[in-house]
C-alpha cells in the first residue's frame, strides 16, 4: 500500500450564500494522501466539513483553491472511477435490485448482457444472491444498502468513497454490514474513503483515522491502526486506540 492513489492537497472549499452574500469556509488546507487499497476512516464533530470532502473527491463540487487527484489526474467532474455510497441508500425505487445495479454501466453504455452479468456478480459480492427482481420497498435498509454498494462497486472504481452508509441502521445490521464491507474490500481492494461519526467503527474498519477540526475543518490528528483483522472490540489496543481517538474529538468539539 505505498502507491498514492488520491492525493488531496491543500485543498479549501467557500461556500457563499444566496441571500446576504456571506461566505462560509467549509475546509481550510485540508492535506491527505491516500495510498492504494488502504482503508481510510473520517471522523470529526458535526459540520465540520467531512461531507464537503467526500463531495469534492466525487467530483460534486469544486475546489476554492488546492487541487485533489487521483492517479496524478486532476478531479474535475463525477466520473465512475469513483463510487459513492450515501447514508440514505438513494437508490431509484422504479427499478428492481439488478436494475438499480446496473445503472452505472448502463451510462457508461455497456452492452446489454455484460452490465447484466456484471450486476448479477455485485449483487452475490454484497450477499443478496437471488434478490435481484425485488424492488427496493420489498428489501429492509440493510438490504438496501447493500443494493447501494454494489451499485457503486458496479463501475469497478479505483475508490469507493461512503458517507456514513451505515448511520441509519440498528446495531446488528450495522455489525454485519461493516463485516460485510471488510471482506469485500479485502477482496477487490480498492481504496476506500469513509466518513463516520462513530470512532469504533472507525477503528474497527479501517488503516487510518483522520480526525478534523471544528469548521473550518482540516486535519487535526491522524492515527495508524495496526491491529490485525479480524478485530475484537473488546481487545486492549482496540479498546485503548478508541479512547485515545474519541479523546482528541472530545477536546475539538469542546
Amino acid at each position: 500500500m505505498s502507491v498514492q492513489k488520491l492525493v488531496i492537497e491543500s485543498v479549501t472549499k467557500t461556500f457563499l450564500e444566496k441571500k446576504g452574500g456571506k461566505t462560509t469556509v467549509a475546509l481550510r488546507d485540508f492535506n491527505l494522501a491516500i495510498a492504494n487499497g488502504e482503508f481510510v476512516c473520517i471522523v470529526g464533530p458535526s459540520g465540520c466539513g467531512k461531507t464537503t470532502l467526500l463531495k469534492l473527491v466525487a467530483g460534486l463540487e469544486q475546489a476554492s483553491s488546492g487541487s485533489i487527484c487521483l492517479d496524478g489526474k486532476p478531479v474535475t467532474a463525477p466520473g465512475p472511477e469513483r463510487g459513492l455510497v450515501f447514508q440514505d441508500f438513494a437508490l431509484f425505487p422504479w427499478r428492481d435490485v439488478t436494475g438499480n445495479v446496473a445503472f452505472g454501466p448502463e451510462v457508461l453504455k455497456v452492452p446489454p448482457a455484460d452490465r447484466l452479468r456484471t450486476a448479477r456478480r455485485c449483487i452475490d459480492m454484497v450477499g443478496l444472491t437471488g434478490s435481484g427482481h425485488k424492488y427496493p420497498s420489498e428489501l429492509s435498509g440493510g438490504m438496501q444498502q447493500r443494493v447501494a454498494i454494489a451499485r457503486a462497486l458496479a463501475n469497478n472504481p479505483e475508490v469507493l468513497l461512503m458517507d456514513e452508509p451505515f448511520g441509519s441502521l440498528d446495531a446488528q445490521t450495522r455489525s454485519q454490514l461493516q463485516n460485510e464491507l471488510l471482506r469485500i474490500w479485502q477482496e477487490n481492494k480498492k481504496a476506500v474513503v469513509f466518513v463516520t461519526h462513530s470512532v469504533e467503527e472507525a477503528v474497527y474498519l479501517s488503516n487510518r483515522v483522520v480526525v478534523m477540526t471544528g469548521s473550518p475543518g482540516t486535519v487535526k490528528q491522524i492515527y495508524n491502526v495496526v491491529l490485525p483483522y479480524p478485530r475484537s472490540r473488546a481487545d486492549g489496543g482496540f479498546v485503548s486506540l478508541r479512547e485515545e481517538i474519541a479523546g482528541c474529538m472530545a477536546e475539538e468539539c469542546r
